[in-house]
């Protein structure tokens, strides 16, 4: 083990080489120094099943405020990752001013489906880079208990009957999951297989107390069975389900019977409420202002693929990502991919020859939940939680993205 990090080591040290460049540290470089979540909670039927999408916002910007210590005069422009309420920029303005952050910082909301969260990140790095502003926060936040991303009807004829990829568009992400299950000879076996794996690995990370440093207790109110309301602090995950095997997986049925036999309600992600957030500035701005140092931003993007199997968009993102860089998988220490459905999972694991002793260390979605427009900033927050607790450095997020698209993004571990 020794002899492992010392290669890790030197391999980061190593002078003009592809890992040196994103690991040196520069004044102009854009950090986080902040890096929080909320509990993830069922929806519907946990936590913060009465709990407003405004509220998740309030409340976790809130948490920015005290815990960064930031004059909030400072914060310029909020960024929020919403996939499921057309009113969420009404909203985010109005939980920013709640919050305790003034009339002059800007706040706004983008929809990039499950890649919101990272979009938001990516917004706001590249406002600072360019100038635009000088401190800025990115989150993502979604009540699924309110809204979900299901169409409410067919688009207009005149376009999808110009082109079979524009009508696939409308496939509801169940049926895409399936059509990678069935295209790539993925079977519920590995699948289950995958899945139970994500449920023991947070299992065991919630049980080790690793979440407690990510996530920021909630209080918030629940109306009971008898119509009362109660306050309530949310402290923990609430997908996570004990004792979980392969084989009390596969007794579940399939969820989709009218697209194919493999997809269930445990081996797909979550439906759930939740909220994360990440505080952005320069370098330069950070060590000014005497902020902590969590991590540097590299970059991101985004690429294209077919919309009927865009589960497997992380397979095409990530080499895009690591290829503008020079990197390897080899040089990444921890991988974090939005567990959509364990079809894609398996698939992108696969096709990467990724390590999974690497990817979603203490498990993912299909365990702790698919909060979609928040799931791209909570993986930011995990990641580096989990490279700070190993002693790694260097973090890849990807996910993929409805109507066929998928994201990645690289981070630098600096505690």
């Amino acid at each position: 083990m020794a002899a492992e990090r010392l290669t890790s080591i030197l391999k980061h040290l190593t002078p003009g080489s592809a890992l040196s460049n994103i690991t040196s540290k520069n004044p102009d470089d854009i950090v986080i120094t902040l890096a929080i979540r909320t509990p993830l909670a069922k929806a519907r039927k946990g936590g913060f099943k009465d709990t407003s999408l405004e509220y998740l916002a309030y409340a976790t910007l809130k948490e920015v405020r005290e815990r960064s210590k930031l004059d909030p005069s400072l914060v310029e422009d909020i960024a929020m990752g919403n996939v499921s309420d057309g009113k969420s920029s009404y909203k985010l303005r109005a939980a920013a001013l709640a919050a305790g952050f003034p009339n002059t910082a800007g706040a706004y909301t983008l929809n990039r489906f499950c890649s919101s969260g990272l979009k938001a990140v990516e917004d706001i790095a590249n406002a600072i880079s360019s100038g635009s502003i000088e401190v800025g926060i990115a989150m993502g936040a979604e009540s699924m208990s309110a809204g979900g991303d299901a169409l409410d009807k067919p688009f207009d004829e005149a376009v999808t009957a110009q082109s079979q990829e524009s009508a696939d568009c409308m496939q509801p992400m169940g049926w895409t999951s399936e059509n990678v299950s069935r295209d790539f000879g993925i079977t519920r076996e590995e699948m289950d297989k995958y899945a139970a794996e994500s449920f023991q690995r947070a299992e065991r990370a919630q049980k080790a107390g690793l979440f407690d440093e990510e996530i920021v207790p909630i209080k918030t109110r629940v109306k009971d069975a008898n119509g009362e309301w109660k306050e309530v602090t949310l402290t923990q995950d609430e997908g996570i389900r004990p004792g979980t095997t392969p084989e009390s997986l596969a007794k579940i049925r399939v969820a989709f019977p009218q697209w194919g036999p493999t997809t269930t309600g445990g081996n797909a992600s979550q439906v759930t409420d939740g909220a994360a957030a990440v505080l952005l500035m320069k370098r330069s701005t950070a060590v000014k202002l005497g902020q902590p140092i969590l991590a540097k931003y590299v970059g991101a993007t985004v690429a294209g693929l077919a919309p009927r199997i865009m589960g497997i968009g992380p397979s095409v993102a990530i080499p895009k990502l690591l290829g503008k860089y020079g990197l390897t998988l080899n040089d990444i220490d921890v991988i974090e991919i939005n567990e959509a459905f364990a079809s894609m999972a398996v698939y992108c694991r696969d096709k990467l020859n990724l390590d999974w002793s690497k990817m979603n260390p203490r498990g993912g979605a299909i365990a702790l939940g698919h909060p979609l427009g928040a799931t791209g900033a909570r993986q930011i927050v995990t990641g580096l939680a989990e490279c700070r607790k190993s002693g790694k450095k260097i973090l890849l997020t990807s996910m993929c993205i409805g109507t066929g698209m998928g994201m990645a993004g690289l981070f630098v571990n600096e505690q």
